[in-house]
């Protein structure tokens, strides 16, 4: 958890939700397995709600309950060091959460050092049209371990449901000629709905302007558009 996590919790959370914060983390270093029933009851007995009043929904960046169980998520990680353990504790708490509970789980993922072999979850939360889960999904960890196969079709997934780009960690340091293409198609195949383009895509379309060459008609809409 970066600083600025712990921040918001010390401004946001009273002494008495801060206290009971602790006696979770606690609980779970004395028994892993406690985090079953303590991750789901600490939005209602800690704290919930939006950090940034402009994302109430968490598709940008974490709530305050995201981050909350993210603090139980590195006691946990603290409390199983074995990597096997740990991610049989965080698959069965995503798998048996709610969508906010999901949320958190893929939130956090990146901060616990689980690294390849937790790519099932974020897989598993792209499959979905919950914006929520899939901004969530193409984060911090999905930036750094995601195959580019699957980090690709993510980026057309958010393009698709409606998820901002900037919820996308890396996106200018991973995009490449094979993301564009799929972008112009994608583009192309609005222009022929009679729709428009997404205006995130237009930035993904600048940087290898060659993906255009199969589609005159995304060229020609995205030159429109940037007159004035």
């Amino acid at each position: 958890m970066t600083e600025r996590y712990h921040a918001i919790l010390a401004d946001r959370l009273s002494p008495q939700a801060q206290d009971r914060l602790h006696q979770m983390t606690t609980a779970i270093g004395e028994k892993p397995a406690a985090i079953a029933v303590l991750f789901p009851a600490a939005a209602r007995e800690v704290g919930r709600g939006p950090v940034d009043e402009g994302d109430p929904g968490g598709v940008l960046g974490p709530t305050l309950d995201d981050i909350v169980r993210g603090v139980l998520l590195l006691a946990l990680a603290e409390a199983e060091p074995d990597p096997s353990d740990l991610l049989r504790h965080v698959g069965q708490l995503y798998r048996f959460g709610d969508s906010e509970e999901r949320r958190a789980v893929l939130r956090a993922l990146a901060d616990l050092g689980l690294g390849q072999p937790a790519q099932y979850l974020v897989e598993d939360a792209l499959r979905s049209n919950d914006v929520r889960l899939i901004g969530a999904a193409m984060g911090d960890w999905a930036g750094a371990h995601l195959e580019d196969a699957a980090w690709r079709q993510g980026v057309l997934k958010c393009l698709f449901v409606g998820v901002p780009l900037a919820a996308v960690a890396r996106l200018t340091d991973r995009a490449d000629a094979e993301l564009a293409r799929m972008v112009a198609a994608f583009a192309h195949e609005r222009l022929a709905a009679g729709r428009t383009i997404p205006p995130d895509a237009h930035p993904i379309l600048d940087l290898f302007p060659g993906s255009l060459e199969q589609f005159p008609d995304v060229g020609a809409a995205l030159d429109s558009a940037s007159s004035p």
